[in-house]
């Protein structure tokens, strides 16, 4: 697995990587982590994976790590 790119953002940690035949776009948040693999032939390079990362879809994955979060909060106070 090869890192292509770590990509500035306010929020969250990117990562693309390139794997395999594809590319790895990795976001974390504190504890919490969301990868999204991509074919190779669904972009064009390096370039065209990071194009993918546009407002209407971080604002997806930002509210994903707020549900991600809460779901984990919620069995720790049920459970732990």
């Amino acid at each position: 697995m090869r890192t292509v790119a770590d990509i500035p953002h306010s929020s969250m940690k990117i990562t693309l990587l390139a794997w395999n035949g594809k590319y790895l776009l990795k976001l974390e948040k504190g504890d919490f982590e969301q990868t999204y693999k991509i074919s190779e032939m669904n972009v064009i390079g390096d370039e065209g994976a990071k194009a993918l990362l546009d407002e209407e879809f971080l604002e997806a994955v930002s509210n994903r790590f707020t549900d991600m979060r809460n779901a984990f909060v919620s069995t720790m106070r049920r459970n732990g």
